[in-house]
């Protein structure tokens, strides 16, 4: 059934300190904590007990972050692991590393308007849900271009999940399974999204 469709694995990263302090994190290139390893152990060692699984190989974004979970999950499965920069987290430009909080306090009209979903706003002067939406699309798209039959386990962020799968709400080290095509059958959506929450 497998060898024309490509089946995702869409993973959240482990925890970081800055998950943990509630500090938005964008592009910013936090470790994991050692509760994120673990999480991310916890993760392989389900995967790994999984019968019958169509997982060959691993793509992460190359945030630190993202990366270690996937090196973990690599390393126990014995898959190969890519980075791509398509999937990092939507950057939040100069609100990384702030509290919902301080961003308040700073550009409470930006954050509203954020928050209520507006698909063009930048937050922190950073990249807009339109544009991580379109990034993300065309990563996807690719992937069933050139990965058909593969089944893939992407590890990356709560923004890039949201931007595949309209709201979607992994925890740390979370998994979500998906077909690449039904996602990149999907137009992208241009307009206003509350479900999105924050990240």
């Amino acid at each position: 059934m497998w060898e024309t469709r490509t089946p995702l694995l869409l993973v959240r990263h482990g925890e970081t300190s800055w998950n943990a302090e509630g500090r938005w994190q964008g592009h910013a290139d936090p470790e994991l904590t050692p509760r994120g390893r673990a999480q991310a152990d916890e993760l392989a060692r389900a995967l790994a007990a999984e019968q019958g699984s169509p997982w060959t190989r691993i793509i992460a974004s190359d945030l630190a972050r993202a990366r270690q979970t996937a090196e973990i999950v690599a390393d126990l499965l014995s898959l190969p692991l890519e980075l791509d920069p398509r999937l990092r987290e939507l950057d939040v430009g100069a609100w990384s590393g702030l509290s919902r909080e301080e961003i308040e306090r700073i550009d409470a009209e930006t954050l509203r308007a954020f928050e209520r979903g507006e698909p063009t706003i930048r937050p922190g002067g950073g990249e807009s849900r339109l544009e991580i939406r379109e990034r993300t699309h065309a990563f996807v798209s690719d992937l069933t271009k050139h990965r058909a039959g593969d089944g893939v386990i992407l590890v990356t962020h709560l923004g890039v999940i949201r931007a595949l799968l309209p709201g979607a709400s992994p925890t740390h080290a979370e998994k979500i399974e998906a077909l690449a095509e039904e996602i990149a059958a999907r137009p992208i959506d241009r307009h206003r999204r509350p479900e999105d929450g924050v990240l």
